[in-house]
């Protein structure tokens, strides 16, 4: 979602801000700005179109200097439009003294709206954030540091923010709750600089020594120094050292390569990406998921598992897993509901958050919620080893999934569900349920699960032929039965998504109790119809779509013994995988959403009104 990045340095830093926001641009964005203090006033730009452009802009009007703040906005509070885009100036454009940027959401902005313009503060945006800029105005009284410390007492919501003052040129301070927000220090010696960024990602190549702030920190960063206080109380703030660390973000991870566009590129990574999570795995033992796992494991009785979107779906598939396997009760919560309703703790609960980031706000707030009640047994299973929700949680699994621009999730979802396969195994083998040889089985099938998912990428020619059928349909469903109706639900997302053809998805045995009003011959059925123990069951399902002219399509393995005939479109994939299915049948369904939006011609890796990493709530 929204991106920040701010330094204060010897040297001109546009170069570095404008780079920022462009190895931010994977999060999702629909504006983007700079602001910089350059010959003792604040200049700025903004732009409605790609950061590329904002870089033309700056060039031509010749935007400079060594202190500076830069932002992508995900449109919240007001349309996406210049007038709204970040950073925000106050008091006004000719007077303009603070300059700020913010990810977030301040809940109370209307009634600091109100009190601000009785103020005699004048809003050229619909945005909260300039509630906070003319607050911090109202608040400076000739020092920065303590005006955004007074100005976080009275804010309510989530934010992090960045902003500097023309009356202190090399200065700017930043602040969080809620919402991600990392220190750089420089690392040349022959340069005195601080940077702040929303990722680390931001600053590859410029630093690899960050310092990830923690809930209500406020910093103060100046030429070579910095200084961190965290909130003491309600209303008192202290002197704090947060560690320096060394991370070296992936800077050469989001070249294109031979694929035209990151999402292909994505799913083709998916054999690798898998590979790369099951590493070094000789068993299923604890110590995968942190060297105080073994305790944890053998004190609980009970899996809650907790997620937004595509990672709901992983755990959804997790939790046939786990009861099934394991033989230990599962529940699913989507995590931006499950803090909001009256539910009941239970200690011996391990609480599971699923995150592609590791910084997605309803998750986070849900992990805290279960926290809070008690539970305080919790995993997180995360791409992001640094991430906030890994921090939170006692135990992680980290995915290797790289980094993954596209902001429709791939690679993410298959390694996923490959560390929750792990868990399932671990768990299963600590309760008795995994004898030796069904250890080994599964050893080998998760070795081979890389090449097995090589072959069906080899399906992508099939695959393209039907996506021509489908980019000129408006609506679609999708089947699938046991394991593979969250399949169905992640192909549906998928589809809707980056085509933006409405498409729904259904436990295919509730197809007669509804969705089959629906069904005609302009509406594709989509089925996911492995050789499991339902697939009868499913192809009566498929029977009833028949029946009322419906089309199909349908991925079968090889031995499915369904075949094509007029109204059914078959393809098979190699091999049917068991329990493991579900990470091969995904992949067409990723492959058919990819190319119906290439043919009908949208933007695939930043489809409308979409964000990578889902900050705000």
């Amino acid at each position: 979602m929204c991106g920040i990045v701010g330094a204060v340095s010897t040297r001109n830093i546009v170069p570095i801000l404008v780079e920022g926001l462009k190895r931010l641009e994977y999060r999702g964005y629909d504006s983007c700005g700079v602001a910089v203090h350059q010959g003792g006033e604040l200049r700025r730009a903004r732009s409605t179109s790609r950061v590329a452009e904002l870089e033309t802009q700056v060039a031509a009007e010749d935007v400079s200097g060594g202190t500076g703040i830069a932002h992508t906005r995900w449109a919240t509070h007001g349309v996406p439009a210049v007038h709204n885009a970040h950073p925000h100036f106050s008091p006004g454009l000719e007077t303009a003294r603070i300059a700020l940027v913010h990810n977030g959401i301040i809940e109370n902005h209307d009634e600091l709206r109100a009190e601000l313009k009785g103020k005699g503060y004048e809003f050229l945006s619909q945005t909260d954030t300039e509630v906070i800029a003319h607050l911090v105005d109202h608040l400076y009284d000739g020092d920065l540091f303590e005006a955004v410390k007074s100005a976080t007492h009275r804010l309510k919501g989530a934010y992090a923010i960045a902003v500097f003052c023309r009356d202190e040129p090399h200065r700017v301070i930043g602040a969080r709750l809620g919402s991600p927000l990392i220190l750089g220090v420089g690392e040349d010696s022959q340069v005195s600089e601080r940077f702040l960024a929303s990722d680390a990602m931001a600053l590859a190549g410029v630093t690899s020594q960050i310092v990830y702030l923690e809930e209500g920190d406020v910093v103060d960063l100046q030429m070579g120094k910095h200084w961190i206080v965290a909130r003491d109380g309600a209303s008192n703030f202290k002197s704090v050292q947060r560690e320096v660390r060394t991370v070296h973000a992936h800077t050469g991870a989001a070249e294109l390569g031979p694929y035209r566009h990151y999402m292909q590129k994505e799913i083709f990574e998916q054999p690798r990406a898998l590979s790369d999570t099951l590493e070094g795995v000789e068993g299923f033992a604890p110590d995968l998921f942190g060297e105080n796992a073994a305790g944890i494991f053998r004190n609980v009785d009970s899996v809650l598992i907790l997620a937004c979107g595509t990672s709901y779906y992983s755990g959804s598939v997790a939790k046939y897993w786990l009861e099934s396997i394991a033989k230990i009760s599962t529940q699913v919560e989507v995590a931006s509901e499950y803090r909001y309703r009256d539910s009941v703790p239970y200690p011996r609960t391990l609480v599971v958050t699923i995150s592609q980031s590791g910084e997605t706000a309803d998750t986070m707030a849900a992990l805290k919620h279960a926290r809070s009640l008690g539970m305080e047994n919790t995993l997180t299973i995360c791409n992001v080893s640094t991430s906030a929700m890994v921090r939170e949680s006692k135990l992680a699994y980290i995915t290797r999934a790289g980094v993954e621009v596209g902001v429709a999730s791939t690679k993410a979802f298959t390694t996923q569900l490959g560390g929750l396969f792990l868990l399932t195994l671990t768990l299963a083998k600590l309760r008795g349920h995994l004898s030796d040889a069904q250890e080994a089985q599964w050893l080998r099938d998760l070795r081979h699960l890389p090449a097995a998912l090589q072959s069906v990428l080899a399906l992508e020619p099939q695959i393209i032929a039907w996506s021509e059928d489908f980019a000129k349909k408006q609506n679609a469903l999708f089947l699938g039965r046991g394991l593979h109706y969250p399949i169905a639900l992640e192909g549906a997302l998928k589809l809707k998504e980056i085509t933006y053809i409405h498409a729904e998805a259904y436990a295919a045995g509730e197809l007669k109790h509804g969705p089959l009003a629906l069904v005609d011959a302009e509406m594709p059925v989509v089925t996911v119809a492995p050789n499991d123990a339902l697939v009868d069951k499913l192809k009566s399902n498929m029977q009833e779509v028949r029946a009322r002219g419906g089309e199909l399509y349908v991925f079968a393995d090889a031995d499915s013994h369904i075949n094509s005939e007029p109204g059914v479109h078959v393809i098979r994939l190699p091999e049917h995988y068991g329990a493991l299915s579900p990470i091969l049948h995904v992949v067409p369904l990723q492959l058919l959403a990819y190319h119906t939006a290439c043919a009908r011609g949208t933007d695939v890796d930043k489809p409308r009104n979409l964000a990578k990493s889902v900050t705000v709530e």
